[in-house]
């Protein structure tokens, strides 16, 4: 009986607001307390109501629903648990139905910004997601401004001033999904998380602690690194922080097997593609801002040894280009989208990519031309003008000839070293036999801490997704 008092109260509502709109926002406070009941059918209506309240007065509504968001309730025992689903739902609510409504006007957006602002100030990971998710829908995210605000907020919750702690997997896991609202960077510069990565994660990358056993925070970390560094703008003491991002990149190039080592041992080197392509993007992204550093007289030396492991790497990729190729031969349609293949694209992309960038990079001097998409990322869609344009510069039955990477010698001319022996070996293993068998990581959630700069936690898991394919030879 009283839940059918409360359902036809929940109705009774709207008429009431409709006589007196002034009235909306304390009525929206009421309904949203009702998000927190455990009957569907009933939470299906108080859903609906307060949609409908959007229609007598949206600004009202959005009152009342920030100020139940924002109200922290210490009367109950349970309350912390009540007001984590109220507020999680209340917050996916605001998310969908926004979303629904189209445009905004100015003062209703404002709003929304002004009281997401405080909201941050005690969020947990999924509400982090949840409040960000809900700003970038903003028809204001389309000003330079705006997206520079929301890049100081999303700033402060990641605190940049604080010690990054590679051990502690909270600590990780903020600064990861702070960073993962990278889409805020548009036209606006992620510079202090660029200049905070060179600074303190990457001279410890490989302590840093994974939030769960899925995921591969440090590849994780290198992708979305790659990424912000488009966006990086004028970074203060570069040739610094291009040190760290050289030194890291170094730990994943290898120079070639000494004779002795070939002689001595019959292991093949392991070469970790993906974080190459990362660490080598990022590096071409800032490293034209400074050209000196690799071509001014005091580092030739650095130059001379940065072009041996260059040539190693791209004799690596291009062998793997060449058997994904035979892999993927002859594969069209729904084959194309087997789970296997999409690994085999996504490598293709992968090493087409490394081996572009060094391209690049072995000019005489090096250039920083290449424009690329990263592997992991969708590619931009071929116009069939562009399709047809290639098509015409091969002969039907025409092979399509690979140039060799050569670098400047000290004449000037083009030369590509001889070599007695075979720097680079065939992979073994799963690329001998089966082109393109790849392992997948999956990215999950974890818990957080709290206050700023910390996830608040409440119990409970956060959002998982798909992980990013990694391969080693």
């Amino acid at each position: 009986f009283v839940e059918q008092i409360r359902k036809q109260s929940v109705k009774d509502i709207l008429t009431l607001c409709r006589a007196s709109p002034d009235k909306v926002s304390r009525f929206a406070d009421a309904l949203a307390m009702l998000f927190g009941t455990e009957d569907s059918h009933e939470l299906s209506g108080v859903q609906s109501s307060m949609f409908s309240l959007f229609s007598i007065n949206l600004k009202g509504a959005l009152e009342g629903i920030f100020g139940r968001l924002l109200q922290i309730s210490e009367e109950e025992d349970n309350s912390e648990e009540l007001m984590g689903v109220i507020r999680e739902r209340l917050l996916r609510f605001l998310v969908v139905k926004l979303k629904q409504m189209g445009d905004l006007e100015k003062e209703c957006e404002d709003l929304i910004m002004e009281q997401c602002k405080k909201l941050l100030e005690d969020v947990t990971k999924d509400e982090f997601i949840a409040v960000m998710e809900l700003l970038r829908s903003l028809k204001t995210m389309t000003t330079v401004q705006s997206r520079q605000q929301l890049v100081e907020m999303v700033v402060d919750q990641a605190a940049l001033d604080e010690p990054f702690e590679a051990s502690d997997p909270d600590c990780v896991d903020r600064l990861y999904r702070c960073i993962k609202s990278k889409p805020v960077f548009k036209n606006v510069h992620s510079r202090p998380f660029v200049q905070y990565i060179c600074d303190h994660v990457l001279p410890v990358l490989k302590d840093v602690v994974s939030p769960d056993e899925e995921t591969n925070i440090q590849l994780e970390v290198l992708k979305t690194f790659a990424e912000i560094s488009e966006f990086a703008g004028d970074v203060d003491k570069l040739d610094k922080r291009l040190n760290t991002i050289f030194s890291a990149l170094l730990e994943f190039m290898p120079l070639p097997p000494s004779d002795e080592k070939e002689e001595s041992t019959t292991e093949e080197p392991k070469l970790n593609f993906s974080q190459v392509e990362c660490l080598i993007f990022a590096f071409h992204q800032l490293a034209r801002k400074s050209p000196g550093f690799l071509t001014d007289e005091v580092n030739g030396e650095r130059l001379k040894d940065f072009r041996v492991r260059l040539q190693y790497i791209a004799r690596g990729s291009q062998i793997c280009i060449k058997r994904l190729k035979e892999a993927l031969q002859g594969t069209t349609g729904d084959a194309l989208k087997t789970e296997e293949n999409k690994k085999r694209i996504v490598a293709l992309k992968l090493f087409t990519n490394i081996t572009m960038l060094v391209k690049d990079l072995m000019h005489n001097p090096p250039s920083y031309k290449v424009a690329l998409t990263l592997s992991w990322r969708p590619s931009r869609e071929i116009k069939p003008a562009e399709s047809n344009e290639t098509a015409k510069t091969l002969s039907p039955g025409q092979k399509r000839t690979i140039t060799p990477i050569t670098y400047d010698d000290a004449n000037g001319k083009k030369s590509t070293p001889k070599q007695a022996r075979t720097l680079y070996q065939p992979p073994g293993g799963k690329f001998s036999d089966k082109a393109g068998t790849f392992t997948n990581f999956s990215r999950g959630g974890n818990r957080g801490g709290r206050g700023r700069g910390n996830f608040r936690a409440r119990g409970r898991r956060g959002m998982s997704g798909s992980g990013f394919y990694q391969n080693k030879l």
